[in-house]
């Protein structure tokens, strides 16, 4: 640091109150938002903040290790002239950081490359590329039915109890990018989550080897909430580091929002901030923004950041203000169903409530195959004919419906059990997938497979083809 830095470092023993985990500076000249303090207590232990907000002459600063055993008479208060920033490097892949950033994995500390403010800066709409090219992550409810696209932010609903987490997990070990050598990795962010979570995500990608292509940052439950503000974006600085100058394919995924959006509350509330919803912030849909607006594609750049942030309903419900705003901002949402998952189904995606709104720009020829948009199409339909008949039989039984009906009913089982349902290891192809759909379908008339084209079903039928679908396949409805 230069002398000229030095002389601007201003130094207080000044603080007025103390409110959860932030304390209130008094008499403070020049400082900045996002600025970063040192607290030197009286025990001689250094603890580090960030301004929250700065007047005239009083400063509010959140304290990342928490304000316990604080003594505001004898602590002084350093403000540093600077911001938050994350050491980056691209050996980053394959390293266990905590939520602040720290390397926690007991190796050795991280070569830097350089050193980046985590706020990060919104992308420019005018330089945004459109989302497209489809992104595998082995789970046929995903893949087949509603598609993850590059540079897309696709939200996974979920429930207290349900298997997120396991879910999660999958996604980060089985996430890879079709027909390419490309450079792709992970980045898993876990907030709030327990020591036993923590422990399940560390060893499970140790032993599956995943862990090689994945940048992971863990927050424990135990720690102070101002921690978990910063969690997403020390996540998201990384992959831009990645995306931008390494032309990394990354895919991001933060768990839990609803946690983050929790501790957001716990500070808003310690700063007395005027409640909207639900006692959250009223700058709640501003502060997602900043997050969720940090994926996408850039005119240029080779890179692309994808984003897949998990958040749990409280009671389920999809019109709690963290799911609803989520759904403003992003595009589309997968619903992990909790009846599913009681009938042992896993993983428990409901196909009819979730959607992929740019799953047709990163699917079909050249992306993933021909026949998949109509295919997926079919199976949609077909899917909610069968759970509807399926509450109708429950009404006036099964022998009531007639044989069509019938099928309709056996289709919905099978499908929940032999495409929705697969194992926590499986990781099935893209071709996989649709090869098990084509089965599925085999049992209707031809006639009933309305939204297949008849050069699509002459094509790729089961009855009709003798190989296996493959990404070279032709597109039956181009004209030679």
């Amino acid at each position: 640091m230069s002398l000229e830095s030095l002389n601007e470092i201003r130094t207080y023993k000044t603080i007025s109150g103390v409110e959860g985990p932030l304390i209130f500076v008094k008499n403070t000249k020049e400082v900045a938002y996002g600025e970063i303090v040192h607290i030197h207590t009286a025990s001689g232990e250094l603890r580090t903040g960030q301004v929250l907000e700065a007047t005239r002459d009083m400063a509010v600063v959140q304290i990342f290790e928490g304000t316990q055993g604080l003594d505001t008479e004898i602590a002084s208060v350093r403000f540093l002239g600077d911001t938050i920033k994350l050491p980056v490097s691209q050996d980053m892949i394959g390293r266990v950081f905590s939520g602040s950033g720290k390397v926690i994995d007991g190796g050795p500390d991280l070569f830097e490359e350089d050193r980046i403010d985590i706020t990060g800066a919104p992308i420019n709409p005018y330089a945004r590329e459109y989302p497209r090219e489809f992104i595998q992550t082995g789970i046929s409810a995903i893949d087949g039915m509603n598609t993850l696209i590059r540079g897309q932010k696709l939200p996974l609903f979920s429930g207290s109890g349900l298997p997120h987490n396991l879910i999660a997990a999958q996604i980060a070990r089985q996430a890879s990018v079709l027909g390419k050598e490309e450079e792709f990795a992970v980045v898993f962010a876990a907030m709030g989550i327990t020591a036993e979570e923590a422990r399940f995500f560390r060893e499970d990608f140790e032993r599956t080897g995943a862990l090689a292509n994945v940048i992971l940052f863990l927050n424990l439950a135990d720690q102070p909430a101002v921690e978990r503000l910063i969690t997403p974006r020390m996540a998201l600085t990384a992959a831009e580091y990645l995306a931008y100058e390494y032309d990394y394919h990354l895919l991001v995924i933060l768990l839990d929002m609803t946690l983050y959006c929790e501790a957001l509350r716990e500070i808003s509330a310690a700063r007395q901030e005027v409640p909207g919803r639900r006692g959250y912030p009223g700058y709640l849909y501003t502060d997602l923004a900043t997050i969720y607006e940090r994926a996408g594609r850039i005119q240029g750049r080779k890179g692309t950041i994808t984003q897949i942030p998990v958040l749990t309903m409280p009671a389920d419900d999809m019109t709690h203000p963290i799911p609803d705003l989520t759904g403003y901002i992003t595009e589309g949402q997968l619903i992990v169903d909790r009846s599913l998952h009681r009938r042992g189904i896993y993983p428990p995606i409901d196909p009819l409530p979730s959607l992929s709104r740019l799953m047709r720009n990163g699917i079909g020829v050249g992306y993933t195959h021909a026949c998949h948009k109509e295919l997926a199409d079919q199976l949609y339909a077909a899917y909610s004919e069968g759970r509807r008949l399926r509450e109708l039989a429950a009404v006036v039984g099964e022998e009531s419906l007639s044989e069509l009906d019938r099928k309709y009913l056996k289709f919905a089982d099978r499908y929940e059990h032999e495409f929705i349902a697969q194992g926590y290891y499986e990781n099935r192809t893209i071709f996989e997938t649709l090869e098990i759909g084509w089965e599925l379908l085999a049992d209707f008339p031809d006639e009933e497979l309305r939204r297949i084209s008849p050069p699509i079903l002459k094509a790729f039928h089961p009855q009709n083809r003798t190989k296996h679908l493959t990404f070279d396949d032709p597109d039956p409805k181009k004209k030679k």
